[in-house]
């Protein structure tokens, strides 16, 4: 099969990853091989290739927004079937038994595997994956609209609910950076009732697709909203937006950080924090959250904006999204 591989990370620009052919994999007995039909481009991914997180695998194949068929069954499985519709999403396996996996809380995991970093992902023409981590998809996304949906739209998903917001009625949410994961979390809030805000540098690309989704304002990244608001979401990997977002919240108003990797955060005034402010950062996912997201998603139902790339070009999309220039989410097709 085709795939593409990371030797070495490296800057996106000198191309680290390479169109090479290997072995399709075989499945383990709980695990499921699948044929990639499409597999969406993350901000994750970029980290990886980059280097931005460390090295786990070498050479590993990123990806980890998968679409794609059954195309075989580990000799265990038996809540799966060959040519069924499936996702894969960053969460690969998780060891069951640890104190995070026996209170729910499985995203937290000591001994978890990430699909693309620990273990191979779907930058290729096949994967295998647990059974039980994979997820039934709902018919009416296309593979194109769904693939943003298992990273993007999951972690955007569960930085709503760390919000700690019951009554989204009203409720002002502000999301900074506007990419995949905030192109999705403004319509899960704005179907809740929310009003929102979105501070993101991209003029034409980004605030405007913010404008064309229900933003009620939408202004440049640290740029003050016109009205306190009561959570803010940071989906820029940029630890310097913090203390404009902290200024930005109402009193007793909550800052959930969305990604796996930030640069470093600016030295706090105490005074950002006070009146019961709080800030916390989301960490993965779990397959509650994937399965309940999902299920919202097709209800409202989410429509994702994708730009479309060959597998071959995963490279240029990764350059794309590198410097803002992809207009919700760009998808890899194979």
């Amino acid at each position: 099969m085709q795939a593409m591989l990371l030797d070495t990370p490296g800057p996106i620009e000198t191309h680290p990853l390479r169109l090479a052919d290997v072995p399709i994999p075989k499945p383990a007995s709980d695990e499921v091989l699948i044929k990639v039909r499409a597999c969406g481009v993350c901000r994750t991914d970029l980290h990886v290739v980059e280097g931005d997180l460390e090295v786990q695998r070498s050479p590993i194949i990123p990806g980890h927004q998968v679409v794609g068929t059954i195309a075989a069954l580990g000799s265990g499985v038996t809540d799966r079937e060959v040519g069924e519709r499936v996702g894969v999403a960053w969460l690969h396996r998780t060891c069951g038994c640890c104190s995070f996996c026996a209170s729910a809380r499985e995203n937290l995991c000591d001994s978890p595997e990430f699909t693309g970093w620990t273990v191979h992902g779907g930058f290729a023409e096949y994967l295998v994956a647990p059974a039980s981590f994979t997820y039934p998809l709902p018919a009416g996304f296309s593979d194109l609209q769904a693939a943003p949906l298992l990273c993007a739209g999951i972690i955007g998903y569960r930085c709503l609910a760390k919000t700690g917001i019951d009554d989204w009625s009203g409720a002002r949410i502000g999301l900074y950076g506007f990419g995949a994961a905030g192109h999705v979390a403004i319509q899960i809030a704005r179907a809740r009732g929310a009003e929102v805000y979105v501070c993101t540098r991209d003029r034409d690309k980004h605030q405007a697709l913010a404008e064309e989704l229900g933003a009620v304002w939408t202004g440049g990244t640290t740029d003050k909203p016109p009205v306190p608001l009561d959570a803010g979401i940071i989906f820029a990997p940029a630890g310097e937006i913090v203390p404009a977002a902290l200024s930005h919240l109402d009193k007793g108003g909550a800052l959930v950080l969305g990604g796996i990797h930030m640069s470093p955060i600016p030295e706090l005034p105490y005074e950002l924090l006070y009146r019961e402010r709080m800030m916390c950062s989301v960490a993965n996912n779990t397959r509650a959250d994937g399965y309940a997201f999902l299920r919202e998603a097709a209800g409202i139902p989410v429509r994702t904006h994708t730009e479309r790339f060959p597998l071959e070009d995963a490279n240029g999309a990764l350059a794309r999204l590198r410097h803002d220039g992809i207009r919700g989410a760009a998808v890899l097709t194979v």
